[in-house]
């Protein structure tokens, strides 16, 4: 019983299955066998029922659970991609003739997208001397892709340098060119992507290139021109060559002149390379050349200086126009009065940086450089005066005092020696604090004080001639005292004359007293002495002198006294001097 039973149970469970459809043992398969597809490839569903023959069933494909391929007797459906929208999952299911016993397969999943471009790359455009470069073409990620590689020049057509049933993603080359790839997949390959975009490679000569200034100047100036040239080493003629320039802003196109011109700015500053290729070899250069650095500064202006801005009488002066440092200017040299317009006296080849006038204006100057002329700004005004052979003098006027005290006002005159009329002269006066502006007055009217003393000087132009003058003349110094010192000198005077009348009176009156002493002692004695005395003289008729000794017991003071006699009989004058001791009255009562 328990045999039978399962057997019997066994073939239940089979029949069921069989009659309700939904066996799973069906299998779909695409071919080729990727997951991504793109619009122009093809795509084959094939469904294998994996039960009787492939004739005995009906197949269909869904698509995202929707019928997509009604049913047909074909197991293998080729599908176009012409949409991105075939995108989707995808799962077949078979039908058997005889009945409405079904099968339904695995799902698959496949993805479309449009036609890709392949994209190449290089490690390096540039072969160096003697190598090679690495270059790459890909398509995705994608690694069932084999690749073709073309070459051409701007002188010959494309060719085909690379196709083999490798995978050669990567390859390396030694000559330059144009370089384009393609990916292509499939048998024979069936497919191809869109060729790359064009790859340069350049390949580098030896030859060295030199970048070179025209003129080797040490500075160069905002808006001036200057001309760059390449220079290649060994490299034959000139014309043999395209040049190309790289600047701090921009890189030129190639070109055939190997010179580069343009007017620089603040903003040129920096570095300058070049390279060249033969012209019949558009993918062969040289190595990019060594900088050239260029600094650009502002725009100078010129320097006017003179040895002296005074022309001495006969002579000149050295004027002398400079730009910094630098040697290669050449220079212009303008003169103009207050009267007449500025010409240029002086523009030649020559670098005439220095000159020598000997007319009295005011000078400017100017710098100039390079075949298309570059001009510095104008220099300063610089006054050249000429000097006349006429003298000048300062004279105080009106009063010639000895001094001058603070607080007086005094006028100073200047004079021209020769020189006509006061008023065809301007004058300048310098004194110890100021130099005044020229003036039509020959005068100069001022207050002093203590601060006023000093030299004074004056100097003299015509009025016609504002570049040409005198010289300075020579110093009339002022010497001014102080109000409180002219008090006390007057004071001293007063005091000393006042002094001096006392002592005066005090000898008058001195003189009297001594004289009224001297005359009574002498008639005291001249009774006994008279006759012998006029005696004497009348003899002799020459001057005496008679000295009175006085005795030890006596005063020793003595007075000298001049004593006039006449002779009134030979009408002749003698002069006697006389010692005269004046004795007190109590020994003259004695000695009597």
């Amino acid at each position: 019983m328990g045999p039978t039973l399962l057997c019997e149970l066994g073939l239940f469970l089979l029949c069921t299955l069989l009659c309700t459809g939904h066996a799973q043992d069906a299998v779909l398969t695409i071919e080729p066998n990727w997951s991504s597809f793109f619009i122009g490839e093809f795509v084959t569903f094939m469904c294998d029922m994996n039960e009787g023959a492939d004739t005995d069933w009906e197949y269909k494909l869904n698509k995202d659970g929707q019928e997509f391929v009604l049913y047909n007797t074909h197991k293998d459906y080729r599908l176009p991609i012409i949409y991105s929208d075939y995108s989707g999952e995808y799962q077949c299911s078979g039908r058997r003739k005889s009945s409405n016993y079904t099968k339904s397969s695995n799902t698959v999943s496949v993805t479309a997208s449009d036609k890709p471009r392949a994209t190449l790359t290089a490690g390096t455009t540039i072969i160096p001397v003697g190598g090679s470069v690495t270059l790459t073409c890909s398509v995705g990620t994608s690694a069932e892709w084999k690749y073709e590689w073309f070459r051409h020049t701007q002188n010959t057509t494309e060719v085909q340098i690379r196709r083999d049933d490798q995978p050669n993603r990567v390859i390396r080359v030694s000559q330059g060119g144009i370089y384009r790839c393609r990916g292509g997949r499939g048998r024979d390959p069936d497919y191809y992507t869109d060729i790359s975009a064009d790859l340069i490679i350049e390949i580098t000569f030896s030859n060295k290139v030199a970048v070179k200034q025209q003129h080797n100047w040490t500075q160069i100036f905002s808006g001036e021109t200057i001309t760059l040239t390449c220079e290649v080493q060994e490299g034959g003629e000139p014309t043999e060559w395209e040049y190309q320039w790289r600047g701090p802003r921009q890189t030129t196109q190639w070109t055939h002149n190997n010179y580069w011109t343009f007017r620089v700015s603040e903003s040129s500053s920096g570095d300058y390379m070049c390279k060249s290729r033969r012209r019949d070899d558009s993918y062969s250069s040289t190595e990019w050349s060594e900088a050239f650095t260029l600094s650009v500064t502002n725009k100078p202006r010129a320097t006017l200086t003179a040895g002296t801005t005074i022309i001495p009488v006969g002579g000149s002066v050295t004027l002398t126009c400079s730009v910094g440092s630098s040697a290669e200017w050449k220079y212009e040299w303008f003169r103009r009065t207050q009267r007449t317009t500025e010409v240029p006296i002086r523009r030649d080849d020559q670098q005439n940086s220095v000159i020598r006038v000997s007319q009295g204006g005011i000078y400017r100057c100017r710098g100039r450089r390079g075949n298309s002329v570059y001009y510095t700004y104008i220099s300063a005004d610089l006054i050249i005066e000429i000097t006349f052979s006429n003298k000048v003098a300062v004279k105080q006027q009106q009063h010639n005092w000895p001094q001058i005290f603070s607080g007086e006002t005094i006028t100073l005159t200047c004079e021209v020696q020769e020189g006509g009329e006061p008023t065809e002269w301007y004058y300048g006066w310098r004194g110890p604090r100021q130099t005044t502006q020229w003036t039509h007055n020959n005068s100069l009217t001022f207050r002093v004080s203590e601060s006023s003393s000093g030299d004074y000087m004056c100097k003299s132009r015509r009025r016609d001639d504002s570049y040409s003058s005198t010289e300075w003349s020579e110093a009339f110094t002022l010497s001014v005292t102080s109000k409180s010192s002219a008090v006390w000198l007057i004071v001293g005077l007063v005091c000393g004359v006042s002094l001096l009348i006392i002592l005066l009176l005090l000898l008058y009156r001195c003189r009297q007293s001594k004289y009224s002493c001297f005359t009574r002692s002498i008639q005291s004695e001249s009774h006994s002495s008279s006759s012998t005395t006029n005696h004497g003289v009348n003899q002799d008729e020459t001057h005496e002198y008679d000295s009175l000794h006085p005795g030890a017991d006596e005063p020793q003071s003595v007075t000298y006294s001049l004593i006039e006699l006449k002779n009134f009989g030979k009408k002749k004058d003698r002069l006697m001097y006389a010692e005269v001791n004046k004795k007190q009255k109590n020994n003259k009562k004695t000695g009597q």
